[in-house]
Parts: C-alpha cells; structure tokens; sequence
C-alpha cells in the first residue's frame, strides 16, 4: 500500500498559517479563559460542599485546555515542516499571549482548593467526578502550597512571554539560519538544512562524508556559539530566578515532581548505569576496530557495519509501514490497528526535504483525538525504529481520550514508555529476519545504538546540565566555558571511551532549549529501562498481554511512577536490581555482537 509522505493538517485547522478555523478557535479561547476567571473568582472554597460549582469549572479548564493543546500543536506543525514560516511564529506569539490570562486564573484556582479544609478535601475527592482524578487533583493543590500572591505569579507569567519562552523561540530562529555546506563525490557543493546535515552525517556508510560533515557541523554552530551561550544563559536563567522567589535551591525539584520521581528512583537508575559501562566502551572500541580505527570517532557512534558482502537494509517509507504493522500485531492488534489508522489518514510528515526543523516527535489533538507525527525519513533501519518510537507515542494518546483531560497528563518519563516498547518491537524483528552473519552484526550495531545513546550521550546530557546550572547559579556562563562542561560531561559519561568528542553538542541540541520541561534527559534514559521490564513481560505473555499493557499507559498520569511500576510490574524502582535487569539484556546483546564480529578483526 501506498502512504503519503506529507501530514494532513487541513483537516485539523484548514489554511495553513492563514486559517480563519484557526482564528476563530484562537478568539474562542479567550471568550472561555474571560469566563474561567470570572467563574473562578466568584467561586468562593467554603462551598465545597456543594460541589456542582468545581465540578463546572474542572470542565470548562479542561476545555479550555484542549483547546490550547490543539491550537498549538497545530503552529508548532506548522514551523516544524516549515522553519521560514514567518506568519506561524506570529500565530505562535498570539497564542501564548494568551497564557498570562490564563496562567493568573490558575493560580487563583489552585490557591483556593488550598483553603478548603483538610476534612472536607477529603470528604470532596470520595465523590464523583473529583474520585476520579483524585491524585491529580492533590497534585494542584500541592503546587497551590507554593505559588506566591496572585499579582507575582501574574507578574512573572507575563514577563516569561518575553523571557523564557522567548528565548527558547530564539533559538527556533537561529536554527534556522543553520546551513551545512556539503561537497558530493561529483565535486559539486550543496548546502544541507541541520536536519539533513545530521542524519547524512550520522548515518552514511562513507567514513570520509561523515568526517566532513562532522567538521562542517561542528564548524556551523560554533560560528553561533556566543548566540546560543546568551539563549540558554538567559532561558536558564529566568528559569533559576523563578525557582529563587519561589525560595526553591534545588533545581532538579521540578523535573523530579514534574516527572513524578523520586529522586533515590534516579540515583539508582544512574549509579547502576555507572557500574556498567565498561562493557559499552568495550562495544564502541571493538566497533571502531571494524572501521579500521582504534578508538571510536564521535561521528561513527550511529554508522552502520557493513562487512563482506553485506549490503545494509533499506526500507522505504511504505516498506516500513508494513513491517511496522505486521510485527506490533504480534503483541497488540490495538496498536497496529491504530498505526495503520494514522498511516492511511496521513498524520506522519516523513518527506527528507530542505525547510524542516532537525528531529523528530509525535504531538496530540485532544480536540480531534488525533496525534500528529513529524520527522525526516531516509530509508535506514534506524529511521524505521524511530517511526516505531513516535507511532508508540501516539498509541499512548490513544488509549487516554476517554479519560478526564487531568488523567491524560502524563510526564516526559513515562510518555517514553510506549515509544521504546514500540522501538523495541521493531529492533528485534529485524534481527529475527537477518539472514547472515553479517547482517545480524550490523541490527545488532543498529540495536545497540539506542542503549548507547541512553546510556552514554543522554547520561553526558543530565552530567552537563548539572554543571551548567550549578554554574549559572553563581553567574553568566561564557560559551567558551559551556563548551568545556559539555567535553567534559561527554568524557565522563563515555568513560574517556572516545577519540574524539562534540564539543558544540549544547548548542546543536534542541533539548537543552525547551521552555516547558526542565531537565529534558533523564526521562528518556528511564522510559527505555522502564520499558525493557515491560518489553520482557509481554515477551512472556505475548497478545494476552495487550489488556495489561492498555491498564499501564492509563495508569500513567494517575499515579507517581514508583507505585506505577509496583502496581503493574511488582518492582521497586529505588533498587539497582530493576534497573540491572534491564541492563543484563543490553549486555546479553554486546556478549553476542563480540562474539559474532572476533573473525573481522
């Protein structure tokens, strides 16, 4: 069957960036956030019990809500297919002009379910519909607790408009002034987009190409690097000085709430990474070995092995669709069902194209119940694991419409849940179908590039950001030494396992940038382990598991994920031993690939 490379967002808000449909939901929501506020501000807390008065603002937040989710996931489609689309970055600032509005209202509403007693909460959140998002309800209550008056939460909220979300749209728009100068074999030059510099530069079987890229690269962001060392000084630090008036120290206090964490669930996660990485340097050096090299290049960590008379697997778009869906229905018809939903209604921008932002992600459509998936697609095994991981997203979504709008919000760490289970579906399909030995050294290389990032590169990520905001904390930081904190997180975290290293990776990293969650590392890092556990089950129970692994995503944004996984998975996440367990399988795979590649050295 034949899918279409391009998203449908018509069907979403037709026009584009011009959409009157868009307009008007846009003009709607600030109709419904100027009815909130009055109704929030007539409701008075003592009524509690009679709660018709809560129920119907609950309602009309999540509406209001919906709304936003809708609207600006649509903008962000809008300049993530295309970064020069001027008109969606004002779409974009109209919309979040909104949230200061909203934002005030919020804090009113949070500090009010404060003054209700202990005794009546209690008494309130036994009955519907409060039962029911009872654990979320207690989490806005809580964060209630913190907020300060109403005219600084006001305060703040509006200036972030102009600081931290501003400059994290800054870097948007330095990104895309990101151009790579390309020299092909013919000897012609070309200029590649950040996006196709990146997936040519990690993926080409050409150790030359990858080299001048890598060098082309390199040389691109550090030409920017005192632009992108006053966007992170600056978003960063907005970001402390809000934790400061709200007499907070510790920065990792909301990532970790953010992520319903415990922060001993992520010190054992990562002392057992730790005590584990001399079998992945081993991996790295043996790999460089086949390249002819003998430590690994920074470049080559994502190059495929090509030995003998291999030639690597490629699959086209429409190819990836179909084996995509024929292995996810060996554990959940539902969720190839649904992959083949959004192939066919066409809600994945996959075109390699020039214009696009770098990456990928999948964004939900609360108001459609739809997901959209975007990402430059080329041909490789990897891209087909990272259709995989964005499909899974999507199913995520998909078994939550039906819950409150409050039981669908959940956090970063347990959202990469579902993607890696679904990445990992995929990842041992194809090793099961490889026909030699060289091709199985090369999936396994393909696999094993997933635990090297989360292991290796997302661990530099979480080392570097621990730096810098201790730094910032204590004043501006210089690109010169924000470049230094990142070699230096990289040669711990890789364990000095490498020739050569990416100094520039701050800059070139989307992630450090976000202005919605802090900390953007660790959850990945988690939701892979996380998901191995799960993975290994459903290994166990095959299709029967489905019903079980559906309860799990919508337990997801109900409860903290240490009592999620002792729920579903009877595990303590504070232990070392989960998390070793998921780590003696990536071993497993390094003892295979060792062993299968000794004759090629």
């Amino acid at each position: 069957m034949t899918y279409s490379l391009n998203w449908d967002l018509d069907s979403i808000f037709s026009g584009g960036s011009t959409s009157t449909q868009l307009q008007e939901r846009m003009s709607q929501l600030d109709a419904q956030i100027k009815t909130y506020r009055t109704k929030v501000d007539a409701w008075q807390p003592d009524d509690a019990s009679q709660p018709e008065e809560l129920a119907e603002l609950l309602s009309l937040s999540e509406t209001i809500s919906k709304g936003f989710s809708q609207c600006s996931s649509f903008i962000n489609a809008l300049l993530s297919a295309n970064v020069n689309d001027n008109q969606a970055k004002l779409l974009s600032g109209d919309l979040y002009a909104k949230l200061p509005t909203l934002q005030a209202a919020e804090t009113v509403f949070s500090k009010k379910l404060t003054e209700i007693s202990d005794e009546d909460w209690e008494t309130l959140l036994k009955e519907e519909p409060f039962a029911t998002i009872a654990f979320r309800l207690n989490e806005i209550r809580r964060d209630g607790k913190e907020l300060l008056s109403e005219a600084e939460e006001t305060i703040i909220n509006t200036l972030s408009l102009d600081g931290l979300n501003a400059w994290s749209q800054h870097y948007d728009t330095i990104v895309a002034s990101i151009a790579i100068p390309f020299t092909q074999s013919d000897g012609t030059t070309i200029t590649l987009s950040a996006g196709q510099a990146f997936n040519k530069m990690m993926g080409d079987p050409d150790p030359e190409v990858r080299a001048q890229l890598f060098a082309e690269w390199e040389k691109a962001w550090g030409e920017k690097e005192d632009l992108f060392a006053d966007t992170l000084n600056h978003l960063d630090g907005f970001r402390l000085s809000n934790y400061k008036l709200h007499g907070v120290d510790d920065y990792l206090k909301e990532p970790l709430e953010y992520n319903r964490l415990q922060k001993a669930t992520l010190e054992a996660m990562w002392g057992t990474i730790q005590k584990n990485k001399q079998p992945i340097v081993d991996f790295l050096t043996r790999k460089a070995q086949l390249f002819g090299k003998e430590k690994m290049e920074w470049q080559d960590q994502d190059a495929p092995i090509i030995l003998g008379e291999m030639k690597e697997r490629t699959y086209t778009f429409d190819e990836a669709a179909a084996f995509i869906l024929e292995n996810f229905k060996k554990f959940s018809p539902k969720m190839a069902d649904f992959a083949q939903e959004a192939f066919e209604k066409s809600w994945i921008e996959a075109e390699d194209r020039p214009g696009k932002r770098p990456g990928g992600y999948c964004t939900s459509l609360p108001e459609t119940r739809e997901s959209r998936i975007f990402m430059t697609y080329s041909n490789s095994v990897n891209e087909v694991a990272t259709l995989a991981h964005e499909l899974g997203h999507a199913f995520h979504s998909s078994v939550l419409w039906d819950l409150p709008q409050l039981n669908q919000d959940y956090a970063m760490n347990v959202a990469e849940t579902a993607s890696t289970f679904a990445e990992l579906i995929v990842a041992d399909a194809t090793l099961k179908e490889a026909k030699t030995k060289e091709e199985k050294i090369n999936l396994l290389d393909a696999k094993m590039q997933n635990a090297i990032a989360m292991f290796m590169n997302i661990h530099a990520r979480f080392i570097f950001e621990n730096s810098f905001y201790q730094a910032r904390q204590k004043g501006l930081v210089s690109a010169e030494q924000i470049t230094e904190m990142m070699v230096a997180a990289q040669k711990e975290s890789y364990a000095d396992g490498l020739a050569s290293y990416h100094p520039h990776f701050w800059a070139a990293k989307l992630h450090f940038f976000i202005d919605d969650v802090p900390f953007y590392n660790f959850p990945y890092t988690f939701g892979y382990l996380f998901s191995m556990g799960i993975y290994a089950y459903a290994n166990q129970k095959g299709t029967s598991f489905e019903e079980e692994y559906i309860a799990l995503l919508q337990d997801t944004a109900s409860m903290p994920t240490e009592e999620l996984a002792q729920k579903h998975l009877g595990v303590d996440l504070t232990k070392p031993d989960f998390w070793q367990a998921g780590i003696d399988r990536v071993l497993q795979d390094i003892d295979t690939f060792m062993e299968l590649t000794e004759d090629y050295l």
